[in-house]
């Protein structure tokens, strides 16, 4: 097979790591790519950017493509799946219809309630229809979130009413561009956050292991909402018997319900979920791609052949096929540029990439380019590297992952010194 990656980012470089260990599979593109790709056996970076639909189609029709994986939701919503159907190539992810789930949170939020699947009570409301009496008649803390797609970043945890009113009127003033055109405001919900991934052929659906993201900056999961600052793979409160709620409650429903409404899933679906200390597990958002940062860790563990799984999803053959984990944990750490989620610089030239090629686990490469003038390594982007450890405990592969961020230095460079930390803690009370 020939395998097309569309995206930028650690997430499709992870992607294109596993395809191109597949004995099934000749050779890997990746459009655009970054520095991480291109220097993988087997794999080489195409210049089309990953939102050229046109262009996309092109270069897999010149490249003699079999099968491509879409990793970024821009263009998933924007319909380059339907675009890649009607040239009759083979393209894992939703079309358009369904991949609203994450283009809009109004619509995710108001599926849920017509499949009644359990989410946090909400409102969605435009410049022209916002009602300030929601916010005060609701106690705190409140979420505010941009319905459209903000990179993960449009999602605000206010404490007071005011610093809600304050985001409210930000995100219609354009603080996350189109996407805060309409606001969705919802109750906060406590409990333990959860990623819940799975693979989806319009019908049938294949669990990925369980991971769970740390979306806060900083430490003790305080300060802005990022993309995800690391993740680990597998979620350790994860039993037998929540595992199959969720499928019962969450993922069955949606795929029913979808295919109901005329608009068949087959791709990733990522089931953001806050599971309620009465073990509800509720909806928080849908993705319709695989998660950036849980990939990394997540495709580490996989010993099954991605490609292999892609290609039974297409065919609607999941219900035919197992998935295999290597039972170690892997735990990824984001290393971003200074000023993330704001506004960041770039070019900043990356030291230690070298040395911690020698070290155990993988770099893998999220903002960056390979810069000819200088003949290095640059940053380009807010998330720059993800560094991913294994081991047979979280904290082993903690260790094994900060081994690697510490090999690693540029100017300005900012990450978490405590991913991981709630399973920390459990594997500490576990042993005492």
């Amino acid at each position: 097979m020939r395998i097309l990656i569309v995206g930028a980012g650690a997430r499709e470089h992870a992607l294109a790591w596993k395809c191109a260990s597949s004995e099934h599979v000749a050779e890997v593109n990746v459009a655009p790519g970054n520095a991480g790709p291109a220097m993988e056996a087997r794999v080489r970076n195409a210049d089309v950017a990953a939102m050229d639909i046109p262009a996309l189609v092109t270069l897999a029709r010149a490249e003699r493509i079999d099968l491509t994986i879409i990793g970024p939701e821009a263009p998933l919503v924007a319909g380059i799946v339907d675009a890649f159907a009607a040239a009759g190539l083979k393209c894992f992810g939703p079309r358009a219809a369904a991949a609203q789930l994450e283009g809009s949170k109004t619509f995710c939020k108001e599926f849920l309630q017509r499949h009644r699947i359990p989410t946090a009570k909400h409102a969605s409301f435009t410049r022209a229809t916002f009602d300030a009496r929601y916010v005060m008649e609701h106690r705190t803390p409140i979420v505010v979130k941009a319905s459209g797609l903000a990179a993960g970043k449009g999602v605000i945890i206010a404490a007071t009413a005011h610093e809600a009113l304050a985001a409210a009127d930000a995100m219609f003033g354009g603080e996350f561009g189109a996407a805060g055109c309409e606001i969705v405001i919802e109750e906060f919900l406590p409990g333990e956050e959860l990623s819940f991934i799975v693979m989806a052929d319009g019908q049938h659906a294949l669990a990925l292991a369980s991971s769970q993201d740390h979306k806060r900056r900083d430490e003790g999961d305080r300060g802005p909402n990022t993309g995800g600052m690391g993740a680990y793979s597998p979620a350790p409160f994860v039993t037998p018997a929540l595992h199959a709620r969720i499928m019962r409650e969450v993922i069955e429903p949606s795929l029913q319900g979808l295919a109901a409404q005329g608009m068949p899933y087959t791709g990733f679906l990522y089931a953001g979920l806050m599971i309620a200390p009465d073990g509800t597990p509720n909806v928080v958002e849908f993705n319709c791609r695989l998660g950036d940062p849980e990939a990394q860790p997540l495709l580490m563990r996989l010993q099954s052949d991605l490609a292999v799984l892609c290609a039974a999803a297409l065919a609607g053959r999941l219900h035919e096929v197992a998935v295999k984990w290597d039972p170690r944990i892997a735990l990824g750490v984001v290393m971003a540029a200074a000023g993330y989620p704001g506004s960041v610089r770039s070019g900043d030239a990356i030291d230690g990439l070298d040395a911690a090629a020698l070290l155990p686990g993988k770099v893998f490469h999220g903002g960056t380019r390979m810069d000819a003038d200088q003949g290095r390594v640059v940053t380009s982007g807010g998330r720059v590297l993800c560094a991913v450890g294994m081991g047979a405990s979280v904290r082993a592969a903690q260790s094994e992952a900060y081994g690697l961020v510490n090999a690693i230095r540029w100017k300005g460079a900012q990450y978490r010194r405590d991913i991981g930390h709630l399973a920390v803690a459990r594997e500490n009370a576990a042993a005492q």
